[in-house]
């Protein structure tokens, strides 16, 4: 007879083997790594390997989807790329750390661990492997080509001018005219030349730079020397980080409270570069041209209005409002938005299966993908936003354009933002000169 004690250690056991299994998708057995917070930095950034790593949940359906072609991936590979999971669900401070948005994302750790390469290619085990090779062979031809070498000497202000050529020098007599009064975002590094944690930060910070070249200006300035800036922003640390944004003539400045890796400065920035961009323009679908704006967005989100004289202006103008609202909250995603006038795109409306739920409507294409989603709740705000915000995270189902093909576009005249009127019917005109 099993003592009470037993009877506890078992039912520990099974516990513990249930929670493992709800947190995982991958068998123990298979050669998919399991990656946490206790052994990511170890496995996967000191490490030499390259490593594909794909960041999931477990109630994402997509991630489900992924399993087998991830497993065989992890197979073929290895002893050549490691690959690795990790339950962003769980361990959200990961999936943040490098931007991690939806499940499933796929990220390759290669050349550099700090800022890993976002995976686009097909989610098949053949994809998976191609971006992998692709990847090492990087790495060797740049083994082969010497690499980078290190070295962060200072001489004369603390910087070595020749490794930090995207990181603008500032100084009291610059600082005004190239950031207060510029209309670009600005992220500016404190430091002292004497300071150990500076140095460690300036290859990140030049790297961070380079990465961030053309979307946010990184400058660095000395505060030991420069003191009155550096009074004027109480710095009384280094470094301090700060962000100036474009507009901010009063000098007023954000402090910077990310990590300390590239990765984690890059994503901060642009997430502040996303939250200071303008709500995407949400355009009427009137032709060819507009319709290829689709293919320069991950997704694109095209709602069915009333026709004009079913919905004059005022009512039309509230939908369009209640979109650009939508797109507004969900712009660092980067997506399209179009609508169209109903019965206007006839094809379009047949392809994505859009006209039969009445109007208005709305269907979420992915044009890579050949496949699309539709709005099954209300055309509010609330209804959308929950709509997108599924798909976002993987819990949409998605169906396959008819017809494997994108539908032709008839060309249209611009609704004039006026309200519809009836078309006039000459008086003159009997029912016997008409022609039945």
């Amino acid at each position: 007879m099993h003592s009470f004690k037993d009877l506890v250690k078992v039912l520990s056991i099974v516990i513990v083997s249930l929670s493992q299994t709800c947190h995982s998708l991958y068998d123990k057995k298979s050669d998919v790594i399991e990656l946490n917070p206790t052994n990511f930095e170890s496995k996967v950034i000191d490490s030499t390997d390259i490593w594909i790593v794909e960041f999931f949940a477990p109630w994402c359906g997509h991630c489900k989807a992924l399993v087998p072609e991830y497993t065989k991936a992890a197979a073929a590979l290895k002893g050549v790329v490691k690959v690795g999971s990790v339950d962003a669900d769980a361990h959200n401070s990961l999936g943040s750390r490098f931007g991690v948005r939806g499940f499933p994302t796929i990220k390759i750790f290669g050349a550099n661990k700090k800022t890993p390469i976002d995976f686009n290619g097909a989610r098949t085990a053949a994809g998976l492997i191609d971006a992998a090779f692709k990847e090492l062979r990087r790495v060797v031809d740049s083994r082969v080509g010497g690499g980078s070498g290190g070295g962060s000497s200072s001489g004369g202000g603390g910087r070595k001018a020749g490794d930090k050529k995207d990181v603008v020098e500032l100084t009291d007599a610059n600082f005004e005219e190239k950031v207060l009064k510029s209309d670009d975002l600005w992220l500016v590094e404190f430091f002292a030349p004497w300071c150990g944690h500076c140095k460690s930060l300036e290859p990140i910070w030049a790297e961070a730079a380079t990465e961030l070249k053309g979307k946010v200006k990184v400058g660095a300035l000395d505060a030991t020397a420069h003191t009155i800036t550096a009074g004027k922003y109480n710095i009384k640390g280094f470094p301090t980080i700060k962000m100036f944004a474009s507009g901010k003539k009063d000098g007023s400045a954000e402090d910077y409270d990310g990590g300390r890796t590239t990765s984690d400065i890059v994503n901060w920035a642009l997430d502040k570069v996303s939250e200071s961009a303008p709500p995407p323009e949400v355009n009427q679908l009137i032709n060819e041209d507009t319709f290829k704006a689709c293919d320069g967005f991950q997704l694109c989100v095209i709602s069915v209005l009333p026709h004009i004289l079913d919905c004059q202006s005022k009512c039309r103008n509230e939908y369009i409002e209640t979109l650009q609202k939508i797109g507004d909250n969900y712009k660092k995603n980067k997506w399209g938005y179009l609508w169209i006038e109903a019965m206007a795109q006839p094809e379009v409306e047949d392809a994505l299966e859009i006209g039969g739920f009445g109007y208005p409507a709305m269907a979420v294409l992915n044009v890579r993908k050949m496949k699309y989603s539709l709005l099954r709740g209300s055309f509010s705000y609330d209804g959308i936003n929950g709509f997108l915000r599924d798909l976002m995270y993987g819990r949409g189902s998605s169906s396959p354009i008819r017809g494997a093909k994108l539908p032709t576009i008839q060309t249209t005249e611009p609704w004039d933002g006026k309200d519809g009127q009836m078309p006039v019917v000459d008086e003159d005109i009997g029912v016997d000169h008409s022609e039945l």
